[in-house]
C-alpha cells in the first residue's frame, strides 16, 4: 500500500475526500492528516509518505511553501494540489516545483480522485523497479555533500541537457574527480545513473500519458529519438512501444 497524507484546513472537505473513494481498493492508505502545512512539514520530516494530497491555500504555510520545503528537506514525496477554479498561477508554481498534479476543489468527483490516485500509482510503481535495479548504494544512503547534489541536480533537471562539464561546474569540481567520485560512492557510473532516471521517468510517461514514443524520449532529456530507444531497451530489455504495449 502506498502511504498518503492528506493536508486541508477546512475540515468538511478533509472528511468529503477521505470519504468518497475507497483507498486502499486503489492501492493506497491514509496514514496521516493535518489542517496547516507547518503542521504537516513537522509530519512529513518524521515519516514521509508517498503522496501528500494537499490545499494550496492554508493558514501558516501554503500548499507550495510546503511543496518547496519538503524538496529542500530532500524528500522527494509525490504532490497533488486542491485548488480553487481560475488559480493558474498557483498551479503554474506548483508543477513548476515538481507537484505531480492538481485537482479543483469544487469539481472534485470520485473519477477524477481514481484518475490522479492510478497516475500516481502507476509513477510511483515505476521509481520502485528503477531503485530497485540500480547497483550500489541508492541515492537515499548515499551521505557525500557533493555527490548528494549531484544527484539532486539530476532529479531536478533530468529533462535539461546534462553533462560532466556542467555537473562539475555545479558542485565547483574538476571533472575526473567529480566522475571518480561518483562511481565510488553509488557504484554506478554519473552517465548510467542519468540514463536511469531519464528511463524512470519515461516509463511513468508511456503508462499514464498517451504522447508518442519520441515525444515522452524529449520530455526526460533524450533529443535523439533513436539514442532513446536504444537506453530503454538496454536497461529494460524491451522498446518502449513494446513496454507501452505488455503493460
Amino acid at each position: 500500500m502506498w502511504k498518503v497524507m492528506l493536508v486541508e484546513d477546512e475540515t468538511f472537505v478533509r472528511e468529503s475526500v477521505k470519504e468518497i473513494i475507497q483507498w486502499e481498493d486503489m492501492g493506497f492508505t491514509l496514514t496521516g492528516e493535518a489542517s496547516n502545512g507547518e503542521e504537516a512539514l513537522e509530519m512529513i520530516r518524521n515519516q514521509p509518505p508517498d503522496l501528500v494530497l494537499c490545499d494550496i491555500v492554508m493558514p501558516k504555510m501554503d500548499g507550495l511553501e510546503l511543496l518547496k520545503e519538503t524538496r529542500r528537506a530532500g524528500i522527494a514525496s509525490k504532490f497533488v494540489m486542491l485548488t480553487c477554479m481560475g488559480d493558474f498561477e498557483s498551479m503554474r508554481q506548483a508543477m513548476e516545483f515538481g507537484a505531480s498534479n492538481y485537482i479543483l476543489k469544487l469539481s472534485m468527483s470520485v473519477k477524477d480522485l481514481r484518475e490522479t490516485l492510478a497516475k500516481i500509482s502507476a509513477e510511483l510503481s515505476a521509481s520502485k523497479p528503477a531503485a530497485m535495479s540500480a547497483g550500489g548504494e541508492t541515492a537515499e544512503r548515499i551521505t557525500h555533500p557533493e555527490v548528494k547534489k549531484i544527484i539532486q541536480y539530476i532529479d531536478e533537471h533530468y529533462d535539461e541537457e546534462i553533462t560532466l562539464a556542467s555537473l562539475s561546474r555545479h558542485v565547483m569540481m574538476g571533472e575526473n574527480y567529480v566522475s571518480a567520485l561518483f562511481k565510488k560512492k553509488t557504484g554506478e557510473t554519473l552517465i548510467h545513473y542519468l540514463h536511469r532516471i531519464r528511463i524512470e521517468k519515461a516509463i511513468a510517461l508511456l503508462l499514464t500519458t498517451d504522447l508518442p514514443v519520441n515525444q515522452v524520449g524529449q520530455n526526460v532529456g533524450f533529443m535523439n529519438d533513436n539514442y532513446f530507444i536504444k537506453i530503454f531497451k538496454r536497461i529494460t530489455g524491451t522498446t518502449p512501444s513494446q513496454y507501452r504495449n505488455a503493460k
